[in-house]
């Protein structure tokens, strides 16, 4: 047992790494908030947000002691530490012997916060606020805990078998994404899912969410050396260079299917990277680090593409990146590991057996983590009537329904660019030129009458009208504000529909052209499941 004796150095970068990984999941908000739909954004940062609060207060009252605290018989802690009762100021040389204990215990911490915030992504924009608050606590208690004690608690049955996980390649990524693969698949798809174009509302706020990730993963790998040390430092030059080189894995990946890499690809392709190095980060060399994120980059570019053959709706591609991310960074340690790095050998330093062990901790995670996530979504439906929210508020958006505010409330979309409202006043109400495939601006106010900025002009043309009977005029006023918000997202009736609109104020379209009967189906489509019982659609010439 090492020496315990406090040392500034260690207890310096400690409490700038438990800082930096805290900074991850605000980072992971934005990251998926800019991937989901505009209408989603404030509900889905909020979800991590609640996870930061929620699992930040189990940890001190129970979760940390599951974690850590001495095991029993290798499986979960007991409540020595209840409370943090005897975690303070003085070092626990059983995990950390130069750092205060309770600085140890914080770090430990901030894991147990992101990684269920990472389970978010997967059912992103369905599933209700109050069942993943429940599902969270449950799934912290029952599910993280105990895999982390197997994996990193003294006299846990993994880490005692040998198997290999710097910093939470399984205990965060492998159990995260097969937890998202099961929620994904039992909350169900989002409406429209298959049919309808659901592309990421705001790239560059991807983009800064992956400059924050990247910079906080710097304190999740190198702050795991627990000491600032060699340890460390090739810790953290592992990070950024498998980082950089997924990357450059993914983008190549892209070229080959499209011929030309995305801005969201590259971000997308920089989270696999960190996600692959985190099992390896202080076992194998800077070498080893490229080699395991070019293979990551370009492994996770096809594994995010299951779901379309699978059809299932990880919507933000939490198991294509973190659960396929984490399975190949725990399978590289066991390869590319080596003793003179992180005292432990892999296979190419004649440790085949390794392996063996890389493979029981992949295999114990997806099996205890998947059925038990199964069990706990199960529970939490019964005990909360239903694991999503239903048809309207999905369709109107989780923000308004869930968090009472929406993200732009005042900006439309016009031509792919927010303009405010004292902008869209200037612009002509009606233009007399013919529509063209690429115009298709928002309307500017659901306060009045909506009336369209290009109807066609022809005057042989009759004016007749599609009424939405017994309909909710607010309600259905915001779904046709939303859709013109988002015109490239839209399905294709919304196009028809505004080809030949003249004017709509939440009960009546007012059309010139076009056939009533297709326009009628056309707006039954676009408004299904919206309109609430008793509510139909009917043609007036």
């Amino acid at each position: 047992m090492a020496q315990a004796s406090i040392n500034a150095g260690d207890t310096a970068w400690l409490l700038v790494s438990t800082a930096l990984v805290m900074l991850m999941t605000p980072g992971l908000g934005l990251f998926y908030g800019g991937m989901v739909r505009s209408k989603n954004v404030l509900a889905t940062v909020m979800k991590c947000l609640l996870v930061l609060a929620l699992i930040s207060v189990q940890w001190v009252l129970f979760g940390y002691s599951l974690s850590f605290s001495p095991t029993q018989n290798g499986l979960i802690g007991d409540l020595a530490w209840l409370g943090f009762r005897g975690v303070g100021g003085e070092p626990n040389p059983d995990y950390a012997a130069t750092i205060p204990h309770a600085v140890y215990a914080m770090f430990q911490g901030m894991f147990a916060v992101i990684t269920p915030a990472l389970i978010a992504g997967a059912v992103a924009e369905r599933m209700r606020l109050s069942a993943f608050a429940l599902f969270v606590l449950l799934w912290a208690t029952f599910v993280y805990d105990p895999i982390a004690h197997w994996v990193w608690a003294k006299g846990g049955w993994l880490r005692e078998l040998g198997a290999l996980d710097f910093a939470g390649g399984t205990v965060v990524h492998i159990n995260s994404g097969v937890a998202g693969l099961v929620a994904a698949i039992m909350v169900g798809r989002r409406l429209g899912y298959g049919r309808e174009p659901m592309p990421p509302h705001n790239v560059p706020l991807i983009l800064l969410g992956t400059a924050l990730l990247w910079f906080g993963w710097f304190g999740f790998n190198a702050g795991s050396s627990v000491a600032a040390n060699a340890s460390a430092a090739f810790a953290f030059t592992n990070t950024h260079t498998a980082t950089a080189a997924a990357m450059l894995g993914w983008a190549f990946g892209e070229w080959l299917q499209r011929s030309k890499p995305t801005a969201l690809g590259i971000a997308s392709g920089a989270v696999a990277g960190l996600v692959a190095i985190t099992p390896a980060a202080g076992f194998v060399s800077p070498l080893s680090s490229i080699v395991i994120g070019f293979i990551a980059g370009w492994l996770c570019c096809y594994a995010v593409r299951l779901k379309e053959a699978l059809h299932f709706d990880d919507a933000l591609d939490v198991f294509g990146i973190h659960g396929v991310g984490g399975i190949w960074g725990a399978l590289a340690t066991g390869i590319f590991a080596q003793k003179a790095i992180g005292g432990a050998s892999g296979w190419i330093e004649g440790n085949g057996v390794q392996m063996l062990y890389q493979l029981a901790g992949i295999g114990a995670t997806l099996l205890y983590s998947g059925i038990a996530t199964a069990v706990i979504l199960r529970i939490v439906e019964l005990l909360m009537g239903g694991l999503r929210v239903t048809q309207e508020q999905e369709v109107e958006g989780l923000d308004i329904h869930e968090t009472g505010m929406e993200a732009y409330p005042e900006a439309t979309i016009f031509g792919g660019r927010p303009v405010i409202e004292t902008q869209l006043e200037k612009r002509p109400v009606v233009a007399e030129r013919p529509i063209t495939a690429t115009a298709m601006p928002a309307l500017p106010s659901v306060s009045s009458t909506v009336v369209s900025t290009l109807p066609p002009t022809s005057p042989e043309r009759r004016l007749y009208s599609v009424i939405l009977e017994n309909a909710n005029t607010e309600r259905a006023k915001r779904r046709w504000e939303r859709l013109c918000h988002e015109p490239h997202q839209a399905p294709p009736e919304f196009h028809e529909v505004y080809r030949h609109l003249v004017s709509f104020d939440g009960r009546e379209f007012v059309f010139r052209g076009g056939d009533p009967e297709q326009m009628k189906r056309a707006v039954e489509r676009l408004f299904e499941g919206y309109l609430g019982v008793g509510a139909t659609v009917t043609v007036e010439a």
